[in-house]
């Protein structure tokens, strides 16, 4: 004969601000002790249901029904609860030991011979070079090279290349993988940087590293595949919602296509911040010379991460705060952050010193413009390229100094004034009121300005007749 245990069963407790007020747990429950709420909760938003206990035999079927993991628990369980819950809120926190980091490696390469490569095979090298085992993407032309060669060469080094069914599933499957620690990156263009956005804004939020390459095409819409540079206005100011930020590298050659792709997975890292790579149409398909570099990078394992082992257990990667409080202060750490990213800005000034005009162009619209210098300068005007080489952070720092003997500013791009408009904020924010006059040549729909017709431009600004 079995003996009844002494052990009362426990009775339910609900925990308001994580029930849905999905009604489940009434619809399991015999004795009629849960109804729906009334109020709605101040946290949630939603109403939770009502628990009267007084005809409760402790069943437990309104516990097994509840779809929430923490909505409806046992007594016993909310206590616990509770208790941590207090505890976080003094400041206190589990006697757990910090992961070890696991630092990335530098491995020495034997010096090569030049290759003949398109830009977007350099930055798929690039990436290689610097430790990427991870490629999510969606085919989209004229990014779709940088795809092709890494879906190619990533099996034959042990990693994953996933194409995945949409830019939408492309971004939040980087996401996964930065969440993991992981260095991870995508090819695509205009269109499909448009529907990456909200999960970039998620990885800024979250905190989390991950490279975007973005061989701009022409829009809006759909376009076509030939050149432009009209995504910078996306790229620097339309990284989804909220207060987002990204660094954006703007090569002009595939070498540089290379080489900061290297160094957009070290800046990702040390941020823990979606970098963005942007490049035109015809720099992703043209064929240029690149040089290895004279190192690759093993890379290693964050403390931070949550790959799922047991010693990252602890870890956690969100972007969702529900105590404003909470919401607010991890945004000034974002803010701080920005602002800590400032030093990176980066440009490669050309023939400047002694410029009495200077050109502002970047990507392939640069290397017409360094033609135009030489063109202005063999007809004896001090002419000089002031290329940047972030679009965000723009490198004003490198820029002002060169202003006190320039006469006029001509901007040169393949957008409708977005190159134009980072460079007078950034004057604005750095207070230089009286700056040059600023002129422009731009081209849009797949076009870019040619070198006669920066030539052009320059002349007719130095005539008084370019736009102010």
């Amino acid at each position: 004969m079995h003996q009844k245990s002494s052990r009362a069963r426990p009775k339910p407790a609900i925990r308001r601000e994580y029930c849905k007020g999905c009604g489940r747990c009434i619809e399991s429950c015999a004795q009629h002790c849960i109804a729906l709420g009334t109020e709605i909760h101040p946290v949630s938003g939603i109403v939770p249901v009502e628990l009267d206990g007084a005809h409760c035999n402790s069943c437990g079927l309104c516990v097994e029904a509840c779809p929430e993991p923490y909505g409806l628990v046992t007594e016993e369980l909310a206590a616990e609860f509770a208790e941590a819950e207090a505890a976080h809120a003094a400041g206190a926190r589990p006697s757990r030991p910090m992961p070890t980091e696991i630092s990335a490696e530098t491995i020495q390469l034997p010096s090569g011979v030049p290759l003949i490569v398109k830009g977007a095979h350099a930055s798929a090298l690039g990436a290689l070079l610097a430790g990427c085992r991870n490629f999510f993407g969606y085919p989209i032309t004229p990014s779709t090279e940088g795809a092709e060669l890494m879906a190619k060469l990533l099996p034959r080094l042990g990693g994953n290349f996933v194409q995945a069914p949409s830019e939408i599933a492309t971004v939040n499957m980087m996401f996964g993988a930065g969440a993991a620690g992981l260095a991870a990156m995508t090819f695509t263009s205009s269109p499909g940087l448009s529907l990456m956005v909200e999960g970039i804004s998620y990885m800024i939020g979250a905190e989390l590293p991950g490279v975007i390459v973005d061989v701009m095409r022409a829009g809006p819409g759909l376009g076509n595949v030939g050149p432009a540079q009209s995504d910078l206005k996306l790229a620097c100011r339309g990284l989804g919602h909220g207060d987002t930020h990204a660094i954006v590298l703007a090569p002009a050659t595939p070498q540089e296509m290379l080489d900061l792709t290297m160094l957009a997975f070290e800046l990702t890292f040390r941020y823990r911040n979606p970098v963005v790579l942007l490049a035109d149409g015809f720099l992703g398909q043209m064929t240029g010379r690149v040089l290895l570099p004279d190192h690759a990078i093993r890379p290693g394992l964050p403390g931070w991460a949550v790959p799922g082992d047991a010693a990252h257990r602890g870890n956690l990667v969100t972007s969702i705060y529900l105590d404003p409080i909470e919401q607010e202060a991890h945004n000034r750490n974002l803010v701080a952050k920005y602002r800590r990213m400032a030093s990176e800005a980066r440009a490669a000034p050309y023939l400047c010193d002694d410029a009495e005009v200077l050109i502002v162009a970047c990507n392939t619209p640069a290397q017409l413009a360094k033609g135009a210098v030489r063109t202005l300068r063999e007809a004896g005007i001090r002419a000089g390229l002031f290329r940047p080489q972030t679009a965000w952070p723009f490198p004003i720092d490198a820029l002002l100094p060169l202003l006190d003997r320039v006469r006029q500013i001509v901007v040169a791009e393949a957008s409708d004034g977005q190159l134009e408009d980072e460079l007078r904020l950034a004057l604005d924010h750095a207070g230089a009121r009286d700056h040059p006059n600023i002129s422009h040549v731009r081209r849009l729909g797949g076009v870019l300005p040619s070198q006669q017709e920066i030539v052009d431009a320059v002349r007719a600004a130095l005539a008084g007749k370019g736009d102010a």
